[in-house]
């Protein structure tokens, strides 16, 4: 869509400006609860305006993402159901507005909490899979807080980190890795990773 690309070109342009930064931690926060642009590709293009920093911005954009979820977790926690028990106004804007909402993934997502708990948040939190989806759902089931904090600074921290680490280790030639092959990468990491636990657990 139009706008989606006007909006991604509008995240992008902050790089150029002294306020870099700012927008970072402001977008990362915004992108773990409503907005549907991610804070990754100011990220790399802040990280290749000053290599040595790369890691810094990294921080900003993990910690920010995470009180973002805080604050999408409330949101589901306080704001997502009617007193009657049915969607309230709130859900409904998130529903017909929001980018990667819809009412039979929100259903869906219940199941997925029950079974895989722990890992269905980290998972959000890793890979593309919208993390705002994850967060504010966990809040609307009541999911358990510390468990969602520790699986949400994890993986926002990992995600983040890997791709500052890329840039520092390796600069301008890995951008077009990045942009092509980062999300196969991260599922690949986070199978291997999940599947490495439960390996464990079945096998000892």
């Amino acid at each position: 869509m139009k706008w989606i690309r006007n909006l991604y070109n509008w995240v992008l342009h902050w790089a150029n400006t002294r306020y870099g930064v700012f927008a970072l931690i402001l977008i990362a926060f915004a992108e773990a609860s409503f907005f549907p642009i991610p804070p990754d590709i100011l990220l790399i293009a802040l990280a290749l305006g000053a290599r040595k920093k790369a890691l810094h911005f990294a921080f900003y954009c993990s910690v920010a993402s995470v009180v973002g979820g805080i604050f999408g977790y409330w949101l589901g926690y306080s704001l997502w159901w009617s007193q009657s028990g049915q969607f309230s106004n709130l859900a409904n804007f998130f529903f017909e507005h929001i980018p990667g909402f819809s009412i039979e993934l929100f259903n869906q997502i219940k199941a997925l909490y029950d079974k895989w708990n722990f890992w269905i948040i980290f998972t959000a939190g890793f890979t593309p899979i919208p993390f705002k989806v994850f967060t504010v759902t966990a809040g609307a089931f009541d999911i358990n807080f510390v468990m969602f904090i520790i699986a949400g600074l994890i993986s926002r921290s990992a995600r983040f980190f890997l791709v500052a680490w890329l840039i520092w280790k390796f600069g301008e030639p890995i951008r077009g890795f990045i942009d092509k092959y980062f999300n196969w990468l991260v599922i690949l990491l986070t199978v291997l990773f999940i599947g490495g636990f439960v390996a464990i657990k079945y096998l000892f």
